[in-house]
Order: structure tokens, then C-alpha cells, then sequence
């Protein structure tokens, strides 16, 4: 696949590229022309995650996929709830890397937000809490909350999609939740459409991890051009 330079790169830790192509129409949105952002899809993964194993067996093609494309990218948005290789990536790449996850925390927890997910997913449950905790965040964290029925049927309804996690953003804003997370890259259309039908903020996790990328570009140029003028 050939792609514009510098890029940055989005990947798609499931094998669908439909979804891939709605998260990158997403991402460029939100870029707005401030960094060409081109997608990545794994090959060896299932279509969408929905287990703890997958999670984790997925992170391998990811680190292989940034890996590979290190030296032509400026940085690198892992695009499944739960960051699959991201904390390799930053150890190893030079350029910068984030996960939708961290990224859409980091924003729902602002300003000392309480925040909870709602996601379709219940048997990654234990990876949010997971997360959560290691961003520091585990005292605003209010829990993930779960859409009922098979996440992969519902994922693939876009009708029924919003109106399901609809409900289950009103139970988290009903139990406290000051932000709510749509935890998941799939579920990045129906964040979309979800974020003006509530009171208070709905965070989707390709945006929040988009505009955060860019700003971590941005610092990153100002401290070469003041490095550049002290030395």
C-alpha cells in the first residue's frame, strides 16, 4: 500500500477493512488537513475484539504494522479499546504513539471528571478496568457498562447500534458519570452520532486520540525549534 509522507498511521487491530476505512474518514475529519492520517489493517486478527485473548494476541501484528512503518510515519494511533501494543511501541519507536483508550480517558477525566465507558463488550471489561488504573486514573473511573446481546451483531446494526448504547450512556450518566467514553473503534460512527443527544460530554475515542496525536506533534516541533535556537 502506498501512502502520502509524512503520514501519520492509524491501525486497525481487527481484520475488517470497513471499519478500518470509517475510522480513517473519522481521523481525517478531525485532522483537518493539520497531518495526513492513512489506515493500517491487521490480516491475522478476528473482523472485531471482543475477548481478553484477542486483545492480547492482537498486539503482535500491531507492533509488527508500526514496526514496519516507523521510518515513513510521524506517529502512530492504535485504534482498539484497550491499546493493544502501544506501551511496546513507545518504548521502542522514536516517533509518537497513543491508543484510543489512554487518549479518550486522558480526555473524559479532565478537569477532574468522573467518567465511565459504554461499550458493547462485555468480556473486556476487565482490560478497561485494567487501563483505567494504569493511567492513574482508577478514582474518577466510574466502571464500563455494557450493551446486552452479542456485541458483533449489534456492532453491525447501525440502526440499532446508537439507540442501544444510548441506554446504556443514560445508565452511566444516571450512576454519576460526568463524561462518558463509546469504548471502542467500531463504535466510532455511533460516538459520533451519540455526542449531541446528551447533557454532558461524550468522548469518541478516534477523535480524542487524533486531536491528541497532533498535539503531541505540536510539542514535540516546538521543542526542536527551541532546542535548535539554544544550541
Amino acid at each position: 500500500m502506498k501512502m502520502a509522507a509524512p503520514y501519520a498511521l492509524l491501525i486497525n487491530p481487527n481484520s475488517s477493512h470497513t471499519t478500518s476505512e470509517m475510522m480513517l474518514d473519522i481521523a481525517r475529519r478531525v485532522a483537518d488537513g493539520r497531518v495526513n492520517m492513512e489506515v493500517a489493517t491487521a490480516t491475522r486478527n478476528p473482523t472485531m475484539i471482543v475477548t481478553y485473548e484477542q486483545l492480547q494476541a492482537s498486539a503482535k501484528q500491531v507492533i509488527e504494522i508500526a514496526t514496519e512503518s516507523a521510518s515513513q510515519c510521524v506517529g502512530v494511533i492504535v485504534s482498539a479499546f484497550g491499546d493493544p501494543g502501544a506501551a511496546t511501541l513507545k518504548q521502542n519507536l522514536s516517533v509518537p504513539v497513543i491508543g484510543i483508550c489512554e487518549a479518550s480517558m486522558l480526555e473524559a477525566s479532565r478537569g477532574g471528571r468522573k467518567f465511565a465507558v459504554a461499550t458493547v463488550t462485555p468480556d473486556l471489561i476487565e482490560a478497561i478496568d485494567r487501563r483505567a488504573h494504569q493511567l492513574g486514573l482508577s478514582e474518577l473511573f466510574m466502571g464500563t457498562y455494557c450493551t446486552a446481546g452479542d456485541p458483533e451483531i449489534l456492532a453491525n446494526d447501525p440502526s440499532r447500534l446508537p439507540q442501544e448504547l444510548g441506554k446504556t450512556v443514560r445508565i452511566c450518566i444516571d450512576a454519576g458519570a460526568e463524561a462518558v467514553i463509546i469504548g471502542g473503534g467500531p463504535l466510532g460512527q455511533a460516538a459520533e452520532t451519540l455526542q449531541p443527544m446528551f447533557e454532558i460530554p461524550i468522548i469518541a475515542p478516534i477523535s480524542s486520540a487524533v486531536q491528541q496525536l497532533i498535539n503531541m506533534l505540536n510539542d514535540s516541533k516546538s521543542f526542536s525549534r527551541a532546542y535548535k535556537n539554544n544550541n
